[in-house]
């Protein structure tokens, strides 16, 4: 299968229940991206800072591009003039840096912020409580140069469709409360990004808006120089 056609497959999968497709492209070379791009695709995702900035520079500039991976603060100013969506914000710390550069660029920058749902030690995110601690917190309140449009997870890397299916039902569950609690009159808070080529069958049918798709479409990945964990 190509990547166009794999594409399509998705696409009818994913735009009849109204769910954005982010092609992951980490590691994946620019005629592939190029593929993708020709086949309609326009959201990429990467996930470190040095190949996201070199792609951007070399591919059109009507791609909006997705930092899906961990972000250190001091590698937001590279991609802050250009990045459409920051999935993977887990700190306070974090976002102050985003809204500074921000600011910079004279823009507002849209992120999602990352919760903690796998049973592994690996992945990043707040816990519940860390969450609610964040949205009520003075210092994120006056952030005005970043705009939380809703919440990002990872679900534990596990043969059991059961563990997985309960952590997305957990994090659908968190996202329709800080909806009711925090953002009930904001319509740009609706984005629930969760599920990837393994499991985002089960994250669909859990309530996911985003999911996050890189060797369904792309084919399993070659690691490169770059560090991975799709």
């Amino acid at each position: 299968m190509s990547i166009a056609s794999n594409l399509e497959a998705l696409r009818l999968e994913t735009e009849a229940v109204g769910v954005q497709l982010v092609a992951v492209s980490k590691t994946k070379s620019n005629s592939d991206i190029m593929e993708a791009y020709e086949a309609g695709q326009r959201i990429f995702g990467e996930n470190h800072v040095q190949e996201l900035v070199e792609k951007a520079e070399l591919l059109p500039k009507d791609i909006q591009w997705h930092m899906i991976g961990h972000l250190q603060t001091n590698k937001v100013k590279y991609i802050s003039p250009f990045i459409s969506l920051i999935e993977s914000v887990d700190s306070l710390k974090l976002l102050k840096e985003i809204n500074k550069h921000a600011q910079k660029s004279k823009r507002t920058i849209d992120c999602l912020l990352q919760v903690y749902i796998a049973e592994e030690e690996t992945k990043f995110g707040f816990d519940h409580a860390e969450l609610i601690e964040l949205l009520r917190d003075d210092e994120f309140l006056e952030l005005k140069n970043v705009r939380v449009c809703g919440l990002m997870g990872i679900a534990s890397n596990t043969d059991s469709q059961k563990v997985v299916k309960a952590e997305f039902y957990e994090l659908k569950m968190l996202f329709n409360g800080i909806k009711a609690s925090f953002y009930r009159k904001d319509e740009h808070f609706s984005i629930l990004s969760m599920g990837m080529s393994s499991d985002y069958k089960l994250a669909i049918e859990e309530g996911s808006t985003m999911v996050r798709i890189g060797s369904t479409i792309f084919g399993k990945r070659i690691i490169k120089h770059f560090k991975n964990n799709d």
